[in-house]
């Protein structure tokens, strides 16, 4: 009779009534903070566009990362500590000491279950749904819990700080360009995205991370006009060019005094033809210098979508790059960074219309020694590192230290590398294998 009265209580219905309520609470507060943070921003601000306004407050919610984090669980601290005290209690009354293991057997297996496993699991199937549904009283607790996360958040970056770690206040826990590059490689790896699309799109988000020096035309291999040339020699050199536009030096290569067109020079050859005798001969007093074009220098250290929207802003396609000294280390044309986007672009007079990477029946690839790492990777879906050299070659003498004779084999990232030719100290041809061990 007492057991029945005991049972009848409603102290004992209240406390039971208060833990379900608290388990649903618990789970509300897992399934929102798997929402909020698996939910795409993309996808949000595609249906706050169309007037979803649980999505746009989606989007407010998540801007402050660390403060709804901190408030989410604090919340579910609070309820998940206070669900498991009163379901203590109440064995307790009922069991006796051995209500106390009673209380921790059931209350891990109701939170793990319908706390944490049910409603995070509902959530990541309908991130975006489920984050514009909880956006409202998740904003309003976090406005609540403002004071208490504040001060748990200067506690935390205390702590850090003591370790030598520091936060970032804007830092966002989304990154856009993370996102954007894991899509793609999930993407292409289930075969929803094509490689080449992967590739175009990768090399896009790229550009603000790569510099001129990784992609410039290296100094010795710039075909150059001597100003002191004669004319016709001049002319020759440019008709017989593959480029359209080529840098004019004086005494020296380094000494770059401007940069001649074609076209600039075909008219100002017309011009002097049309008004002499009528034959190439008068072109012997033609001055090169005169039709020349201002040099446009830019340093090696610059980004290459800055360089890109300086290209744009100067209507010109063509740059001269130097190092911290004024010294001449390359030349970059536009072409080269729509390359980074697109892949190689090639005409009938381009000289790097050859192939530079040829595959063996064998599995060896002959590359030539000056194809960039990126590029390489880029064709045959390798991650050999580029950040300690740009070239093939580069990361060769890199890895081995000295310059390497012919015949030379090194193995290291997975790979052997055979130095196959090599002209003064440039490697000029190599033989590269994926070793066994190292994916295709």
């Amino acid at each position: 009779m007492d057991q029945t009265e005991t049972f009848l209580d409603a102290a004992f219905w209240l406390t039971a009534a208060a833990i379900a309520g608290l388990l649903l609470l618990s789970a509300f507060f897992s399934g929102s903070e798997t929402a909020l943070t698996a939910a795409s921003r993309a996808k949000l601000r595609a249906r706050a566009d169309k007037g979803d306004r649980g999505a746009e407050r989606a989007l407010s919610v998540t801007e402050d990362s660390e403060r709804l984090i901190g408030a989410i669980l604090l919340g579910n601290n609070v309820v998940n500590i206070l669900s498991a005290s009163l379901a203590t209690a109440l064995l307790t009354r009922l069991f006796g000491d051995s209500g106390v293991a009673l209380a921790t057997l059931g209350m891990t297996a109701l939170v793990l279950v319908f706390s944490e496993v049910l409603p995070k699991t509902y959530a990541i199937t309908l991130p975006e749904t489920v984050a514009a549904r909880v956006a409202r009283p998740i904003g309003v607790l976090t406005l609540i819990l403002a004071p208490i996360v504040t001060v748990v958040r200067t506690i935390v970056r205390g702590i850090l700080w003591a370790f030598g770690m520091r936060t970032d206040a804007n830092q966002h826990m989304f990154s856009i360009h993370e996102e954007i590059a894991g899509a793609l490689a999930i993407g292409a790896s289930e075969g929803t995205v094509d490689k080449e699309d992967r590739d175009r799109l990768l090399g896009a988000l790229d550009l603000g991370e790569r510099t001129v020096e990784e992609i410039m035309l290296h100094r010795s291999q710039i075909e150059m006009i001597d100003a002191e040339a004669d004319p016709d020699t001049i002319l020759t050199a440019v008709l017989g060019s593959a480029h359209t536009r080529l840098p004019i030096y004086r005494g020296e290569r380094e000494n770059v005094i401007g940069v001649i067109h074609a076209k600039d020079l075909l008219r100002a050859v017309e011009k002097v033809v049309r008004g002499g005798d009528g034959t190439l001969e008068s072109i012997s007093d033609l001055d090169v210098t005169k039709v020349a074009m201002k040099p446009y220098f830019i340093p090696e250290t610059t980004p290459l979508d800055e360089q890109m929207r300086e290209f744009l802003k100067r209507h010109t396609h063509f740059a001269l790059v130097v190092d911290e000294y004024g010294e001449l280390q390359g030349l970059l044309t536009l072409e080269d960074i729509l390359e980074e986007i697109v892949g190689e672009i090639a005409d009938e007079f381009d000289p790097k219309a050859e192939k530079r990477l040829k595959p063996t029946e064998s599995g060896d690839y002959f590359v030539e020694g000056a194809m960039t790492i990126r590029d390489l990777n880029r064709e045959t879906d390798w991650t050999l590192p580029d950040d300690e050299a740009n070239t093939i070659a580069g990361l060769v003498i890199h890895e081995a230290q000295t310059i390497p004779t012919e015949g030379q084999v090194f193995s290291f990232h997975g790979f052997r590398f055979e130095v196959v030719t090599r002209k003064d100290n440039r490697i000029t041809m190599l033989k590269i294998r994926p070793l066994l061990s190292h994916p295709a």
